[in-house]
């Protein structure tokens, strides 16, 4: 894991900018962009974030201490049917032990983090540690547009994920943090800041860790994935997926608040 500092940052995108920076897309994607509205002030408290996304390798480790979230155990409430598609049994497919774990729901990533003494990213947190300090850049690199030497994304051709920290790190050392898989925040899914939410910050994740087997709600991803277009890497860019989930596309990171020790 890395130090993410504590700070003050505006999350999101102005209303106003949206026209006039994004005229060129299409209007799904001009309503997409919406919900990155309004811009608002976000203050964060001092935590760690997992250097990569979850592995192959680390997941695997947890499903051989928790041979409840295997493939052929899961819980059906818990995944789409696709679960750990990709692997051969419980076993991680030849040469892929260094990619971001995919095929996984949020419940198991939400049971992966329990396991190992963190938890998923808040959505604020996520976008501030995207930054890697910079402020009011549009990648985590800055405001370069992607290239296949930055990011795995649609215009690098891989047609999957590949192995976590080929590209360089944003500011704050993380890797990945545009591109390869997209990754699971802990919020559930509003299409634009503000109004009724099932709770917020620190509380949000108290709540949830507590009780994350009864949501039903589809939950907040950020980054962007090797499928998709250079508008998602931005880190402003917000989508969402249902809890039970489970897609070639999908992955995810953990965090730590800085009050707490490091595993």
């Amino acid at each position: 894991m890395v130090p993410v500092p504590a700070g003050t940052y505006l999350m999101g995108t102005d209303g106003a900018e949206i026209a006039q920076k994004y005229g060129q897309f299409g209007q799904g994607i001009r309503e997409m962009l919406k919900c990155e509205t309004p811009r608002h002030q976000e203050t964060v408290a001092a935590f760690f974030m997992d250097r990569c996304e979850v592995t192959n390798r680390q997941f695997y480790e947890f499903v051989r201490a928790r041979p409840q979230w295997r493939k052929d155990r899961i819980p059906p409430e818990y995944h789409n049917g696709d679960y750990l598609k990709h692997w051969d049994g419980n076993r991680v497919p030849p040469g892929t032990a260094d990619h971001p774990v995919v095929y996984v729901s949020w419940f198991a990533a939400m049971a992966y983090a329990a396991w190992i003494g963190k938890r998923l990213p808040l959505e604020s947190e996520w976008e501030y540690a995207a930054r890697g300090g910079l402020q009011g850049s549009e990648y985590p690199w800055g405001d370069e547009p992607p290239s296949p030497e930055l990011a795995n994304f649609a215009g690098s051709n891989r047609g999957g994920v590949v192995p976590v920290g080929r590209y360089r790190p944003n500011g704050f050392g993380l890797f990945d943090m545009a591109g390869n898989a997209w990754e699971y925040c802990l919020d559930p899914w509003r299409c634009q800041y503000g109004g009724e939410a099932e709770a917020s910050g620190e509380a949000l994740a108290r709540l949830l860790i507590d009780d994350w087997s009864r949501v039903r709600t589809r939950r907040v991803i950020r980054g962007g994935s090797w499928g998709g277009a250079p508008v998602n890497l931005r880190v402003a860019f917000r989508d969402s997926h249902p809890p039970e989930g489970a897609g070639p596309h999908v992955g995810f990171r953990c965090v730590l608040p800085a009050a707490r020790n490091v595993r």
